[in-house]
């Protein structure tokens, strides 16, 4: 046998000791087809080589948790009346970069199926986006082709898009972040495993045929860095909704009639992972016949059949009984279906192209890669930035009025509307609280008087600042924003981005900031029931700030009891709940810091007792009919969440609060665990005694009143003017 090249040890992100280990385990030099195998199943993507001894410390247990992460291709979390909510969010970053408007597009396509595979009925989308500055071209060109991309797919898929975050940094210039959430809805008795196992079941494959885009997906694009000029527009997917529509319809169906032992989606190494992971799971071996796989072109070989990542495909575990009962229903939506093998005893799984076997691993071999404990090392440059003398920082020249209304045009703090007024966010008719109106969406649960609250965070520049904090706030910062909605939340799922792990400062990135979020979890008793993760987002040696993003499900037993951002009433006096503060050490790593100094630096800092205690507080008075409304504190500071309530509401606020220190930090530091909520007169004491028995710091600091936003000593603009520059701003710089 030819000995294996670097090249294609390259192009499967193999390294020489991995492929040795292979050789050793087993017993042999494994053919290209079965390198193959190892290459996409090894990969990080699938793999996860450097983050699964990580990620068992997240806590995934709790009374409603059906199915923890690893388990299945998502999480599901009992919501009562007999329902679950499955959910996922996954990565896309990488063809994203490469094909914008495909690879944001075939991401929602992917999140999609993680969710109906389980039986569920896909319900919600929402995405975390991350760009390079607007100021240049390419940076354009990906954001609008990401949006593109996103809403053609979703929309045509009749999936409503109800939240997200869109941020910008040159840190993601670039490798953009294109984060795609789903979350499903099923009778919890319905839920499906990916699963193949009783030997003599059958194996068919459903949906588009199999061609040549994506092969090397997971572990030449997804499993390292862009450290070369290529071409790599290949290993990009291309989607098609249609298909997709019709494909959710016919599973679902399948579902119903219970027609299936199991189903898996092909996603990343398309067949290979399909068929090993759901022979994994079954402790059985799978038998496939690669020639009788539909292809849309000629001349396929095995190794591409099996490594290829075509969208809108799924694999099925079928009785015999079954399958003319499943070959009906597939007709029935105009899908193709073919079997192209069945289970097996033992434990290999054998690939053939008519008789002729081409390919046998043991899958215990395949769905066991290596793993790495990392540890990294503090750089002494965050040292130095953490050890920043924030007083130091000179007091600005421009009036607050002037900086408010920059920060409120600033593309992080601007209005997403340009966005999100893109994406079908109203269709299936179950959203309750729309993007922009609240902190998280609220949809409705049909046939029950529940519905349920959805967000998504992060922000790097904190975990780029202080790992383990910032981890912990992005933890924070989505369950507060699905609680300032009026929802308990119940669940989580995340996405960890990153650069490359093996290098030093990413791997202490790494490391802290999973700490941090895990800490944050059980502080504030959160399960995270699913999640992924990208690594080597890295450029010729830059890497993106550290980014998880957070995922929360909250649950409300009464719709009616929602609650959104906007000022609702003259006259209602404005609250405080957490700290009031105007310390210089609040400007840490704020958006202040950077818009008006040119400055990252700062130690960010957060109470996990002290959040836990304002997050309930806030929630007991959403849920006693009191709270009319409720706004986190995050990007800007206080004076931009007391800003942008005025102008969801269209009413002026009166703030009459002062305090010795910086001006600044009190109107623009970013310090977690606060929330502005605002109540009638006749329920201030009401509020007032919720925050004393939970513990809370709670702080009156103002009155609804006319359509001017005062701040004694500080501010006085029309509310309409920061309407204009906060619903504008980010078009604008997008021009």
């Amino acid at each position: 046998m030819t000995p294996v090249s670097q090249q294609h040890l390259d192009d499967l992100a193999i390294s020489r000791k991995e492929y040795g280990l292979i050789v050793s385990r087993l017993g042999r030099e494994p053919n290209l087809l079965e390198l193959g195998l190892f290459g996409s199943l090894w990969s990080e993507h699938c793999g996860y080589k450097h983050s699964k001894m990580l990620l068992k410390q997240f806590p995934h247990k709790s009374p409603r948790v059906l199915v923890g992460p690893g388990e299945e291709n998502a999480g599901a979390v009992d919501i009562g009346d007999g329902l679950a909510v499955v959910m996922k969010v996954e990565s896309h970053n990488h063809p994203s970069a490469v094909e914008p408007f495909q690879g944001a597009a075939t991401g929602v396509g992917g999140i999609v199926r993680d969710i109906f595979t389980m039986g569920a009925r896909p319900i919600a989308l929402l995405n975390s986006l991350r760009f390079g500055p607007l100021s240049e071209p390419r940076n354009r060109y990906l954001f609008g082709g990401v949006v593109g991309g996103i809403s053609s797919y979703g929309n045509c898929l009749g999936i409503p898009d109800v939240a997200g975050e869109v941020s910008f940094s040159s840190t993601y210039t670039h490798n953009p972040l294109v984060n795609a959430m789903c979350v499903g809805l099923i009778e919890s008795r319905k839920l499906v495993s990916a699963v193949a196992r009783g030997a003599g079941s059958l194996l068919v494959l459903i949906g588009a045929d199999t061609g040549r885009d994506g092969i090397h997906g997971a572990s030449g694009l997804a499993s390292r860095t862009f450290e070369e000029q290529r071409e790599l527009r290949s290993t990009v997917q291309v989607g098609n909704p249609f298909l997709e529509k019709v494909l959710i319809e016919a599973c679902l169906e399948l579902v119903d009639k219970k027609l299936i032992e199991g189903m898996q989606d092909l996603g990343a190494a398309g067949l290979t992972s399909a068929s090993v992971e759901s022979a994994a799971r079954g402790g059985s071996g799978v038998d496939l016949d690669v020639s009788r796989v539909p292809r849309r072109e000629a001349g396929m070989t095995p190794y591409e059949v099996m490594l290829s990542e075509s969208q809108e495909r799924m694999l099925l575990v079928v009785r015999p009984e079954k399958l003319d009962a499943v070959l009906g229903v597939c007709a029935k939506w105009d899908i193709l279906a073919t079997v192209i093998g069945r289970v097996v005893p033992g434990d290999v799984a054998r690939i053939r192209e008519g008789r002729k076997t081409v390919g046998a691993v043991p899958v215990p071999l395949l769905s066991d890669p290596p793993l790495y404990r990392i540890h990294g090392r503090k750089p002494r440059a965050l040292s130095r930035l953490q050890s920043a003398d924030m007083g130091a920082t000179p007091l600005p020249r421009r009036t607050p009025g002037r900086i408010l209304r920059a920060l409120l045009a600033s593309p992080n703090i601007a209005s997403k509307l340009s966005v999100y007024q893109q994406y079908d966010h109203m269709v299936l008719d179950n959203t309750l609280v729309a993007p922009g109106e609240g902190d998280a969406a609220v949809l409705r649960i049909k046939g029950t008087r529940k519905a349920i609250a959805l967000a998504i965070d992060g922000n790097g520049r904190q975990c780029y600042l202080d790992p383990e904090t910032g981890g912990a706030m992005a933890v924070a910062e989505a369950a507060r924003n699905v609680v300032c909605a009026g929802a308990e939340p119940i669940a989580a799922t995340n996405c960890l981005n990153f650069g490359n792990p093996e290098k030093s400062d990413v791997a202490y990135q790494l490391v802290h900031c999973t700490r941090g979020m895990a800490r944050a979890c059980r502080a504030l008793e959160l399960p995270i029931i699913s999640g992924n993760v990208s690594l080597y987002n890295e450029t010729q040696g830059e890497a993106i700030y550290p980014t998880p993003v957070i995922g929360v499900l909250g649950l409300l037993e009464r719709a009616h009891r929602r609650c959104t951002m906007g000022f609702k009433n003259e006259g209602d006096l404005v609250y405080l709940l957490g700290p009031l503060t105007s310390a210089a050490a609040d400007l840490a790593g704020s958006e202040y810091l950077e818009r008006v100094h040119g400055l990252v630096q700062g130690r960010p800092a957060i109470s996990l007792d002290t959040e836990s205690r304002v997050q309930r507080a806030c929630l007991d008075g959403i849920r006693a009919g009191i709270v009319r409304s409720a706004h986190d504190c995050s990007d800007g500071g206080l004076a931009v969440a007391i800003a942008e309530s005025a102008i969801a509401g269209g009413l002026g606020v009166h703030i009459e609060t002062n305090m010795a220190g910086r001006w600044d930090a009190l109107l623009f530091g970013e310090p977690p665990s606060r929330i502005v909520v605002s109540v009638a007169p006749e329920d201030a004491r009401q509020l007032e005694s919720l925050a004393r028995r939970r513990g809370a710091p709670l702080r009156r600091i103002g009155v609804v009143q006319g359509r001017r936003f005062v701040w004694t000593g500080w501010l006085d603009e029309p509310v309409s003017r920061l309407a204009d520059a906060w619903r504008h701003g980010l078009e604008r710089a997008a021009r």
